[in-house]
């Protein structure tokens, strides 16, 4: 597949963000991995989707934004969430929260009003780990009225006790990108033909996990990166929880034969299409997750599966019912797509994870996936 030349990209820091693409095509002797290029696609300094200024984050077009997180959707997200962080927190006996990713700042925000409405508890210091200056730029004017409570870090402290959240944090972490022929699996990366950005396969030793059957022509994702990633996160949490909410699958789903075409998705003006390599740094690019490899990284590296479910019967077993039966009915209106299956509340799943003893986690305490997994 070659790429068509976007519009989008006849702006000063699309031609930046192409020549800087290409450059590290020629660095790499012609071909780039996928992985590569979608980190260049996403986080390139000044000049990658998140990266640029835009706004990616809104209920609707009309705003510019390009898709929408629970948290935009109704606030009663981050305030149902609350309630298990407050009991992680509880539990662990620790007093901080640390984000991943908090785009807009509107997670935060939620988190930080619910938790400071226990008068007995000693608030919470929180403190987000953001690579996009631009979203840092924007959560800081968001947060600015908690002060020194919130602040922003660079990279993973190297000692951690608290509790952690990262809401679709790992579907932004770069994959790699696999195509079975029907004989042998081949690595798909980026390459240039005739000037423009195509796809193009190499022999290579990865395989999706469990080696799984699949049809001559699938294409599918595996993800090193995000699995790293827990595993550091391991290395870090010396005391506290983790819990991650994201769209995804547990490996038997995830793989099946039936989903021969991956999960790789874009999204711009709240369009969904599957050409990454058109409007390249214009748009987010993004996979689900494989959260049996997930889970299985973090028990490897020594954390406990608290549990996995799905976002909707998490948000149940938080209380989102008692919220609703006193809200509004505009209020109860924005939050069922949050619990309904053919929106958030089944493609979207939570996993917790503990460092330490674990713990009855109420986000689970009915409808556990965890075996699954």
């Amino acid at each position: 597949m070659i790429g068509d030349e976007p519009d989008s990209l006849s702006s000063a820091p699309g031609v930046r963000l192409r020549a800087a693409i290409d450059a590290a095509i020629a660095a790499a002797g012609g071909w780039l991995p996928f992985d590569r290029f979608m980190a260049l696609a996403l986080y390139a300094p000044g000049l990658g989707y998140y990266a640029r200024g835009a706004r990616q984050f809104g209920r609707l077009p009309a705003s510019g934004s390009d898709f929408v997180t629970a948290p935009e959707l109704s606030p009663l997200f981050g305030r149902t969430l609350a309630r298990q962080v407050a009991q992680a927190l509880q539990e662990t006996g620790t007093g901080m929260v640390i984000e991943f990713g908090a785009g807009s700042g509107a997670l935060a925000v939620q988190l930080l009003a619910a938790l400071d409405e226990d008068a007995t508890r000693k608030p919470v210091d929180y403190r987000i780990v953001e690579l996009s200056a631009t979203l840092r730029e924007r959560q800081q004017q968001t947060l600015a009225a908690y002060g020194a409570r919130v602040r922003w870090l660079d990279a993973l402290p190297a000692r951690i006790e608290g509790v952690v959240v990262g809401n679709e944090v790992l579907d932004a972490m770069p994959v790699q990108l696999l195509h079975f022929d029907g004989h042998a699996w081949r690595e798909r990366g980026v390459a240039l033909q005739a000037g423009k950005l195509a796809f193009a396969d190499r022999p290579t030793a990865l395989r999706p996990p469990g080696d799984p059957p699949c049809l001559p022509g699938t294409v599918t994702e595996i993800h090193l990166q995000a699995e790293a990633f827990v595993r550091t996160l391991a290395a870090c949490l010396v005391r506290g929880a983790a819990f991650f909410v994201d769209y995804g699958f547990p490996e038997h789903e995830y793989y099946h034969p039936q989903r021969h075409g991956g999960t790789l998705m874009c999204h711009r003006g709240h369009v969904a299409d599957t050409d990454p390599l058109v409007d390249v740094g214009g748009k987010d690019i993004t996979a689900h997750i494989n959260f049996s490899a997930i889970a299985l990284a973090a028990q490897d590296a020594g954390l406990h599966v608290l549990g996995y479910t799905s976002q909707g019967r998490f948000l149940i077993n938080c209380g989102l019912p008692e919220w609703l039966a006193s809200a509004d009915a505009r209020t109860r209106a924005a939050a069922q797509p949050l619990l309904q299956e053919h929106e958030m509340g089944e493609l979207f799943k939570v996993l917790g994870l503990a460092a330490g003893a674990p713990f009855d986690a109420i986000g689970f305490v009915t409808g556990d996936r965890s075996h699954t997994l």
